[in-house]
């Protein structure tokens, strides 16, 4: 099985986060970017630099902070003499970029990484560049340090597929890490599995991936029931939603559930696919009321109530 494999090689190098990897290859797969949301020292960056070696693509690591600038990441115009300039590229024209603790930059900055995802090209001066294929950018932040952050707006977060929280590893996990990797300053860097050709080949075939009409009137029936829970049953979270996910919530769903039944070597979605990866793609894109807030809730309650309740 590919995301078996995937996922086993990964691990050679990554103790534990079986989940978390299972849910970046499908966003690779998917062709979708991700935010990665934990502490420091739970694997975010060499989850990424891991991937990206196990891909066979290009990598770079850009480490946000609050006095950068937009032509830090995408680079510029060069004047190099009187009528002469030149284009000077900046380290976003990579197939996968970590952008280490993105709600440190400025808004201008992480504009002009979200223009560049959604967008897949840069400006520079009067000539636009394409970004290599594939393009992935996996964006990191540290949910309990908000002082001096500037926090992404909701319509930037939902440009991402997924929102993966990276939890602390287990007792033998945490043992396992100290006893393989407390001598060594950096672990082995991994042999590349695939290459950007068969990337960008896999993400074709996900594409082809089928998904009967049953389960796409299920995806939509999870969306909108985070606009309106009282309507699928869930009288108690009504009053408790400010905004839920839009469309964009029922696409990414059926790229990502395509995407994970790719990897388990199946050519059709089946539920499982579809919970699998529901959390991580509408946590993001529902807005809780304060009341909610006061009551201690939060939205994998509610997507876990609604994967309960809502039948397929």
């Amino acid at each position: 099985m590919l995301g078996r494999q995937l996922t086993a090689a990964a691990q050679r190098v990554v103790v534990g986060q079986s989940e978390t990897l299972e849910l970046l290859w499908a966003a690779l797969m998917a062709g979708g970017h991700v935010l990665l949301e934990g502490v420091p020292g739970v694997a975010k960056t060499l989850m990424a630099s891991t991937l990206a070696r196990l891909s066979g693509l290009e990598f770079a690591r850009v480490q946000f902070t609050p006095d950068m600038l937009p032509s830090d990441l995408i680079g510029g115009v060069v004047y190099e003499g009187p009528g002469r300039f030149s284009e000077k590229k900046g380290p976003i024209f990579t197939q996968v970029l970590l952008a280490d603790e993105i709600n440190r930059a400025p808004a201008k900055v992480q504009s002009a990484l979200l223009e560049a995802m959604q967008e897949g090209q840069v400006t520079l001066g009067e000539k636009t560049f394409s970004l290599p294929r594939p393009f992935w950018v996996l964006a990191t932040q540290n949910p309990i340090e908000q002082e001096g952050t500037y926090a992404l707006p909701e319509a930037q977060i939902d440009r991402f597929l997924f929102r993966i929280e990276v939890s602390y590893p287990t007792e033998n996990e945490e043992l396992s890490i100290v006893q393989q990797w407390a001598r060594k300053l950096y672990p082995d860097p991994p042999t590349p599995l695939l290459s950007a050709a068969k990337v960008l080949e896999y993400q074709e075939a996900v594409s082809r991936v089928k998904v009967q009409e049953r389960l796409e009137r299920y995806m939509v029936a999870l969306v909108r029931a985070t606009r309106d829970p009282g309507a699928f049953g869930l009288k108690s979270w009504v009053g408790k939603v400010a905004y839920g996910a839009s469309p964009r919530g029922g696409l990414a769903l059926h790229r990502a559930s395509r995407a994970r039944a790719f990897l388990q070597d199946r050519d059709s979605v089946e539920p499982e696919d579809i919970k699998a990866v529901a959390l991580a793609t509408l946590r993001h894109r529902i807005i809780l009321s304060y009341v909610a807030a006061a009551e201690g809730l939060r939205t994998d309650d509610l997507i876990n109530e609604l994967l309960r309740q809502i039948p397929y």
